[in-house]
């Protein structure tokens, strides 16, 4: 038998207090897309964002779905987002928005080499990284 490997990421979850406030938040700030779907096996329409291959399933963090994490809670993930717009841009369309820049432009290290970065937070304090590769 070959060696199995994963191949890449399909989606991720994640804990959301206000869905239309982090949904707005996805769509009108990082330009992410909303979706709502069925699931196959029935159950109630859920929620998602979707930006270039990659889905963010939203789960309400009062009632997560199951199967779910041990612990899950809103404002528990750390995520990097890769951009080819100029972080300058970034920056001046966040401060449009009046979004905070926690930190940066700070030099860091990403899955294919060396980053530059910013940081922000989104509805739920979740920790988002806007970054170039350099």
């Amino acid at each position: 038998m070959d060696k199995l490997n994963i191949h890449s990421i399909d989606h991720i979850v994640m804990q959301v207090v206000d869905a239309p406030e982090t949904i707005k938040f996805y769509t009108e700030i990082l330009g992410m897309t909303y979706n709502q779907f069925q699931p196959p096996a029935g159950g109630s329409v859920r929620q998602s964002l979707h930006f270039g291959a990659q889905k963010i399933n939203l789960h309400d963090a009062g009632s997560p779905f199951w199967p779910h994490a041990r612990n899950p809670a809103a404002g528990s993930i750390d995520l990097c987002f890769i951009t080819q717009q100029p972080l300058s841009d970034w920056q001046q369309h966040l401060t449009n928005y009046g979004i905070v820049i926690e930190d940066g432009p700070v030099r860091k290290t990403g899955a294919n080499g060396p980053l530059l970065s910013i940081y922000i937070r989104d509805p739920d304090s979740n920790l988002i990284e806007i970054s170039n590769y350099i």
